[in-house]
């Protein structure tokens, strides 16, 4: 289960759409047709985003908000709102909505807008329970290497001035926990984190998500929307894979950089901006800059202060501890009951390079936990990857080939259930990182009992 979802609308057939919508992507729903409802449901259902329908019986959607934040104060809620009335979705975020959804919506903006909210909702928590585990410092940390040490070192003094901080590390090392980490123990902490990856974003809708548009500069601009620059006023911007922002776009950041003013789409007027800058990537800007692909005056501006993240296989006598905190955070999210882990399968996992680092390892041990039905995790219980294609049972069969098709199914069944996690489970996006059309991979999930 991703995360659970309350959902709050009057008409019985959207109900049933959005709840059939989120099941199919893993999450636990539920549905209630008024504002009361909502709040009867709270304390028992505890959800991680409440979708909220504007027109209901008992009470509006706005006022439903208000109850919510009263009981809730840090409750995540996606604001939904007819077409034409983008005033008061406004009015919603101003009170405390995380974002909003205009009705008719399209199926996968909605998926897409409650991924990144639920994955809001889990990075707090996640920030939350490493703080009750924090070193003197005060700085989130798990594991001794010297390198991760002094990260927190960069951490605790970036964080007290208003520097532009660049983050370099691989994929899945904790990018967005050390930038939102930067945030917390600043002076902008009570300011917005506003996250966007410079790298999901099509070409076509860059600019408009940096700096948003009036209304009329483009056919469906219906009505005025701030970019992220304008939402992470007074707080940080984390622009994440920033090595894959186009030469146009980085342009204009270098400009906004330089005047700390944006100008929306469609707009004359300069409006300031007062926002911290932090940056990650996982290429080599220098690199990028040799071939073209990056502006040096640009890179000068984002490298002010740089911190340098070290991948999994350099922190091996970090695993343990991870694996202990994973345990301990999937025993109470899964309702599990895992106690511990064999010699033979932290063998295992050491001697694997981890290529996806602390993510992949997560991953790993929440899957090995599933299966470890006897409370301890076992060599046989981790990803195929991880313990080793010797350790595949091959039966002998009575048809020449059949135990090759096995292994291929189980190969093939692993690749989709890794790129299924990479992309939060979204099946457009995961059809997409493997080459194949949607249909072919609910079909080949469907065949696997991952469905």
């Amino acid at each position: 289960m991703k995360g659970k979802i309350l959902v709050a609308d009057d008409e019985v057939r959207i109900r049933k759409v959005i709840t059939l919508l989120l099941k199919e992507e893993g999450y636990e729903v539920r549905a209630v047709e008024n504002g009361q409802e909502v709040l009867d449901a709270l304390p028992g259902f505890q959800p991680d985003v409440i979708l909220l329908d504007q027109q209901m019986p008992v009470m509006t959607g706005v006022e439903t908000l208000e109850e919510i934040k009263k009981i809730r104060p840090q409750q995540i809620v996606i604001f939904v709102t007819a077409f034409g009335s983008i005033a008061l979705a406004v009015d919603a975020v101003k009170k405390g909505a995380y974002d909003f959804i205009e009705k008719p919506f399209d199926n996968d903006n909605l998926i897409l807008k409650v991924n990144r909210a639920v994955e809001h909702c889990q990075l707090k928590g996640e920030i939350k329970t490493l703080k009750q585990q924090l070193d003197p410092s005060g700085i989130p940390i798990i594991g001794d290497n010297g390198g991760l040490k002094q990260v927190v070192a960069q951490v605790k003094r970036v964080a007290e001035t208003n520097a532009t901080v660049l983050i370099h590390g691989e994929s899945g090392t904790g990018k967005e926990l050390i930038a939102r980490a930067v945030h917390t123990y600043s002076k902008r902490a009570d300011g917005p984190f506003i996250a966007i990856n410079c790298g999901a974003i099509p070409l076509s809708l860059m600019e408009n998500e940096l700096f948003g548009h009036e209304k009329g500069a483009f056919t469906d601009a219906k009505e005025a929307q701030p970019g992220v620059f304008e939402r992470a006023n007074g707080g940080t911007l984390f622009l994440d894979e920033i090595g894959e922002l186009p030469m146009d776009a980085q342009v204009k950041l270098l400009r906004v950089l330089e005047e700390r003013k944006i100008t929306r789409i469609g707009g004359k007027k300069l409006i300031p901006v007062d926002v911290r800058i932090v940056a990650a990537t996982n290429r080599k800007l220098e690199e990028e800059v040799e071939r073209g692909n990056f502006r040096l005056d640009l890179l000068y501006r984002l490298n002010v202060f740089t911190i340098t993240i070290p991948p999994l296989r350099e922190r091996q006598k970090d695993i343990p501890a991870l694996i202990d905190f994973f345990i301990a955070k999937h025993n109470k999210a899964l309702h599990l009951s895992v106690q511990s882990i064999t010699q033979a399968a932290m063998d295992r996992i050491q001697a694997y390079e981890w290529p996806g680092n602390v993510r992949d390892l997560e991953n790993a041990i929440q899957s090995a936990m599933i299966l470890a039905s006897d409370g301890i995790i076992q060599s046989e219980h981790l990803p195929m990857r991880v313990k080793g294609y010797d350790q595949i049972e091959i039966k002998p069969t009575e048809k020449e080939g059949e135990s090759i098709r096995e292994i291929n199914a189980q190969v093939e069944k692993e690749i989709i259930l890794e790129a299924l996690k990479k992309n939060n489970y979204n099946r457009t996006l995961t059809a997409e990182a493997l080459h194949i059309s949607r249909k072919t991979l609910f079909n080949k999930m469907k065949r696997y009992g991952l469905a």
